[in-house]
């Protein structure tokens, strides 16, 4: 390579990965705070900016509501900042709202009722997980699925299968309790259940066998790296009786979108799970380098890869929300569930200082995951 080859080599990397990144990201950040803004419009609440981004303007406009709806210069995200509001992340702005008018005051956030603010803030992770769903939906309602059975193919020596007793030819058709529909099923259970004791229950030859087989911590490799995750050591089927493309109905496609939505949802949890009980690894987590080289792995394989992969994000980012941190909408809840019980807000003093130790975990998990991103 010479220095000539250099401007071409950064203009296919800018295209590569920076346009599917800034797609991804403006497509999740724009619905989650179009359901803050809907809600907000329908609770009679004035909004005075909606942004895409953080920090500088990069060009925006007025509409005839008085909001400003802007691009800013650091694309990692975006609010809708209400009239009443002192910051980005909806911290009351006690001294601002003091110099409102009666009728300003009627029409900002904080003079709102407990239920319509919590409306409002519960409304974002609602519309990141219909984004999801209209997604998977379309998605399966267009191009339909592809199904592989969960039979086993092979079963590797010394394995965690082989410890428990599974067989060539097994059919997995449960994993405590809940039904396995297809091999990406039985792989998305045992990914995010090393060292946990799983109950199997299979079809051999058509006779109902129950067996309790532990995934092992293994490091696999992935477009992110090497990650570890649990395994079984089973292959599957390469038999093409065995793959089957499931063509659905529009009412069965949302359905199976709420469904996938929801398994995006519970693979977040039993991952989160994982972490904190030391089962699992942080290999997984993603920061803004990571999300980029993943939007684009995603665009090379089309538009349609580079669409699941914003619905699998827009499910998982609208959980995220819903933790209880200051900053995150799901803080928000918390403090109005406070305000529920006690029958008063919480007082200014300390929800400055939950929203400052909200906004340093959200900085520490950020610096992490980029910190994880480099050394990948």
């Amino acid at each position: 390579m010479s220095l000539f080859d250099l401007p071409g080599i950064l203009a296919t990397g800018f295209i590569g990965l920076i346009i599917p990144f800034l797609f991804i990201i403006t497509l999740i950040v724009f619905f989650h705070e179009l359901g803050h803004y809907l809600a907000g419009r329908w609770c009679g609440v004035r909004i005075t900016t909606f942004s895409i981004g953080f920090g500088p303007e990069l060009f925006g406009v007025n509409d005839k509501h008085g909001t400003r709806w802007r691009f800013a210069l650091i694309p990692l995200g975006g609010y809708v900042k209400f009239l009443g509001d002192l910051n980005a992340a909806s911290q009351p702005d006690e001294e601002g709202s003091s110099r409102l008018t009666p009728d300003e005051r009627a029409v900002s956030f904080p003079a709102q009722s407990l239920w319509k603010r919590a409306v409002i803030v519960a409304a974002g992770p609602a519309a990141s997980f219909i984004l999801a769903i209209m997604i998977f939906s379309a998605t399966v309602y267009t191009y339909g699925r592809v199904v592989i059975i969960p039979r086993v193919d092979a079963v590797l020596a010394e394995s965690a299968a082989e410890e428990g007793g599974l067989k060539a030819g097994d059919v997995v058709l449960s994993i405590d309790g809940s039904n396995i529909e297809s091999f990406s099923d039985l792989q998305r259970v045992v990914a995010l259940s090393p060292g946990v004791p799983l109950a199997l229950e299979v079809d051999r030859l058509g006779e109902i066998v129950r067996l309790e087989v532990t995934p092992r911590l293994k490091s696999v490799a992935s477009p992110l790296g090497t990650q570890r995750v649990g395994q079984l050591g089973v292959s599957v089927s390469r038999d093409p009786a065995s793959i089957e493309i499931k063509r659905e109905g529009l009412f069965s496609s949302i359905a199976w979108g709420c469904i996938e939505t929801w398994r995006v949802v519970d693979g977040t949890v039993r991952y989160l799970a994982g972490l904190f009980a030391g089962r699992t690894t942080a290999d997984q987590l993603s920061g803004p380098v990571g999300i980029a080289k993943m939007s684009g792995e995603a665009a090379k394989l089309g538009f349609g890869a580079l669409l699941m992969l914003a619905a699998l994000m827009s499910a998982s980012i609208g959980f995220i929300n819903l933790l209880p941190i200051p900053m995150l909408d799901g803080g928000h809840l918390a403090f109005y569930l406070y305000e529920a019980i006690r029958g008063k807000a919480l007082n200014a003093t300390a929800m400055e200082w939950s929203f400052r130790v909200g906004f340093g975990l959200v900085v520490a998990l950020t610096l992490f995951t980029l910190y994880l991103d480099i050394v990948r």
